[in-house]
């Protein structure tokens, strides 16, 4: 790591260059050791170092596994791109994005929106809408087949997780949180994450959630399993 140390200092919020790929550097006070996490809503890495002196140290780390950074960002899917004649693909199916009068809308193959200077954000609203429609519908399903009272659901954008879990407190209701990005993601892994948040209703054992997800889902290939390290970019 002598390199690194001995060539330059480092700032940060610097953004490097490795093999390609965007690192970003950052002081954590917080942090115990030097380490790196993606930032999906950035696609980028990020370099964790607790002190500013440390940080040549995290540079050298990046760079030691730059592999690994490679894979991680081209596990990403590509930034959307929300414009009049594209192609959007929602739970394994493309739609044909207009401009139309009406509410935006979903009809059959096409997603509609009135063509104003709002019409991507009108288009993007209505995903997040499905998004919650469809992720509510698969937890009602994983709930009932644990035998657990339905959650409150509700979609949001987190930096690093697809989905998180409240288990239900005396007064207080169960509630799950998934990433709207999901609507984004094939339908199968979209309903492995809320197989996998519903288990969280019952266990917070790592073990005892993928016995009773795989109980109630037979057959699901286990290559599915996500990582909250590759989360999804736009």
């Amino acid at each position: 790591m002598g390199l690194f140390t001995a060539a330059q200092r480092f700032s940060d919020g610097d953004r490097l260059d490795v093999a390609g790929c965007p690192v970003r550097l950052k002081v954590d006070g917080r942090a115990r050791r030097i380490s790196l996490r993606v930032d999906r809503a950035r696609s980028e890495v990020v370099a964790l170092a607790p002190t500013p002196r440390r940080l040549a140290e995290a540079v050298a780390f990046a760079h030691e596994k730059s592999a690994w950074i490679a894979g991680q960002l081209a596990a990403l899917p590509g930034r959307i791109s929300i414009a009049p004649g594209g192609v959007l693909r929602l739970y394994d199916r493309a739609y044909q994005l207009e401009v139309g009068p009406g509410r935006a809308r979903l009809d059959h193959d096409r997603i509609i929106a009135p063509g104003d200077a709002n019409w991507g954000l009108k288009v993007l609203r209505l995903a997040k809408r499905e998004a919650l429609t469809v992720l509510t519908e698969r937890t009602a399903v994983h709930a009932a087949a644990l035998g657990r009272p339905m959650p409150s659901v509700a979609v949001a954008d987190p930096k690093a997780r697809w989905g998180s879990c409240r288990p239900a407190r005396p007064g207080t209701p169960a509630a799950i949180r998934y990433s709207w990005r999901l609507i984004l993601a094939p339908a199968a892994v979209a309903d492995y994450v809320a197989a996998h948040e519903c288990a969280h209703l019952i266990e917070a054992s790592t073990r005892s959630r993928r016995e009773r997800t795989g109980a109630h889902r037979k057959g699901q290939p286990r290559s599915l399993a996500l990582k909250a390290d590759m989360p999804m970019g736009c």
